[in-house]
């Protein structure tokens, strides 16, 4: 049986966009994330990039798919920089999903989605993965948020303008609090991955509505930084929020790669978090085209056997509510409505 699937984190966006991204920020980013190749021309450069993308319509195939398409901006860019960054970035995803309107709809409210999926397109939410552009403007909050962004991060890694991830131990920033205040206000779902424990302290103190990890891990599991302690799931699971099972190796299980990765590694996440009463917080944050996957879960036409293997384990329920009961429904209650 196939589930609807709702994931809560990918990077394809920046992967495709990446392709025409202006020289000036590519150099500003320091380094070529998402670039295929020296020597390609342009259009050879797009065609490769598509070639190497867990999530696309193909690789979707049959399943009933929602996804949460993030626009990831690098550390290194000024926040005006990263205003810039992501204009490019959605204005390639809006122009994509034009292209191929009868296979996805770009919502822009937690209303929208189901209607979309009922229609037999893919559902495209938009969201910011270190949103430091809201530091050259807050404003940016409420318009961006009218114009359908439903989700976004304060920092990636490093220390930033707004808060600071888990290369750092600063905390949530005075332009931080009042960003977030915004975000609030607008309507826009805070998504506390990448925080480090100090701003992730720091915002939960501030935060007065619901929360989500997009893609994080349990630290108990596997003690890496990025992934959250049982305090802060319990914290995240009190307050009505969701937490993303991400697929990224080195989060699932200490040192690993890609051929290393069993399904009992992935699954010890899920198990810790229905252990803690997690089984209405539990979400799907892959993290595909950001991260390296395990072998038999290289993209998004592998979800399936991931649900079958789910549903054998846990139960068809549980599965059902990971790969997307809780999360459409956190959305339809939880985010933007139209």
């Amino acid at each position: 049986m196939r589930h609807l699937v709702f994931d809560l984190h990918c990077d394809t966006a920046d992967r495709l966009a990446w392709q025409t991204l202006p020289e000036d920020l590519r150099r500003a980013c320091g380094t070529d994330f998402y670039g295929p190749g020296d020597g390609e021309d342009p259009e050879g450069c797009r065609e490769l990039a598509r070639s190497r993308c867990h999530v696309s319509l193909e690789a979707v195939g049959e399943t009933p798919w929602a996804q949460c398409f993030a626009c990831f901006i690098p550390d290194e860019l000024s926040p005006e920089q990263a205003a810039r960054f992501y204009r490019h970035v959605a204005a390639y995803l809006e122009a994509e999903v034009r292209k191929n309107a009868s296979a996805v709809a770009l919502v822009s409210g937690g209303d929208e989605i189901r209607p979309a999926l009922r229609s037999g397109r893919m559902a495209a939410v938009r969201t910011i993965e270190n949103a430091r552009l809201f530091a050259a403007d807050l404003g940016l909050v409420g318009r961006l948020a009218e114009q359908g962004v439903l989700m976004a991060s304060l920092s990636w890694n490093a220390e930033g303008p707004l808060a600071s991830g888990c290369d750092s131990h600063a905390g949530l920033t005075p332009l931080g609090a009042r960003a977030l205040a915004e975000m609030e206000r607008a309507g826009m779902v805070l998504d506390v991955s990448h925080l480090n424990d100090e701003s992730l302290a720091d915002a939960l103190a501030l935060a007065t509505r619901p929360v989500v990890a997009s893609h994080s891990n349990s630290r108990a599991v596997c003690a890496h930084p990025r992934n959250l302690t049982d305090r802060q799931f319990l914290e995240i699971r009190d307050r009505g929020g969701l937490v993303g099972l991400n697929l990224c190796c080195g989060f699932l299980r200490e040192g690993a790669g890609a051929d290393d990765v069993t399904f009992d590694d992935v699954a010890a996440h899920v198990e810790h978090w229905l252990d803690l009463g997690g089984e209405g917080v539990v979400a799907l944050g892959a993290d595909f085209d950001g991260a390296t996957v395990p072998a038999f879960l290289d993209g998004a036409r592998t979800l399936p056997s991931l649900q079958a293997l789910l549903a054998r384990r846990f139960g068809d329920e549980v599965c059902a509510r990971l790969c997307s009961g809780n999360a459409l429904a956190f959305f339809e209650r939880v985010g933007r409505s139209r």
